[in-house]
């Protein structure tokens, strides 16, 4: 493929795309803290980004090397989302309704491990994009995972501040509400991979 503003097009729409897991589980982030400081948003976004221009970019390198072993390992990545999301998710719907939603209840904060989950579950189905971006050389697929990535970041950021400003409003339910939305992500992951 030649530099022209298609691929930066492209990088766009496949950014934008691959950030819709990201944008809601940042609104269920969100949700769950009303009162995250914007550290915690960057950290929270930025996590999300890097794991969303990675992913790619790994499964662009298994093209062009181990694409037999990577096709094998493509049949799990819908479990695995489907696993992550469902125990981080039950784990919050669990927690808010076993504090039955109490405004004095100190809000659960997202642990380091938490987002680490989060973001392999909402990026391991990136790894295909690597097939979409074959024909790339190495600049243009750097390029364009960078790209991806930087969406991916405001993506986020915009869930997390939408996700805040609801939160608060929903005091004690917002908890449950985000962990049925990271269930739903998880169970919609599942079933689009396993139909394909």
């Amino acid at each position: 493929m030649t530099w022209s503003l298609s691929l930066i097009f492209n990088s766009v729409l496949l950014g934008v795309g691959l950030a819709m897991d990201a944008f809601s589980v940042s609104l269920a982030d969100g949700l769950q803290d009303p009162s995250m400081k914007k550290s915690k948003m960057t950290l929270i976004g930025g996590t999300f980004g890097l794991f969303q221009a990675v992913m790619p970019l790994i499964g662009w390198i298994c093209v062009h090397t181990i694409v037999e072993h990577f096709r094998a390992f493509e049949t799990f990545i819908p479990w695995i989302a489907l696993v992550l999301l469902l125990f981080i998710g039950g784990k919050m719907i669990y927690e808010g309704i076993k504090d039955k939603g109490g405004e004095d209840n100190e809000v659960a904060k997202l642990s380091h491990g938490a987002l680490f989950f989060q973001a392999i579950a909402t990026s391991i189905d990136a790894l295909s994009v690597g097939f979409t971006i074959a024909e790339y050389s190495v600049l243009q697929a750097l390029f364009s995972v960078v790209i991806i990535g930087i969406v991916t970041f405001v993506i986020s950021l915009i869930g997390l501040f939408l996700g805040k400003k609801i939160g608060t409003k929903l005091s004690g339910k917002a908890l449950i509400l985000g962990g049925v939305i990271l269930v739903g992500i998880g169970i919609k992951i599942f079933v689009s991979g396993v139909l394909q």
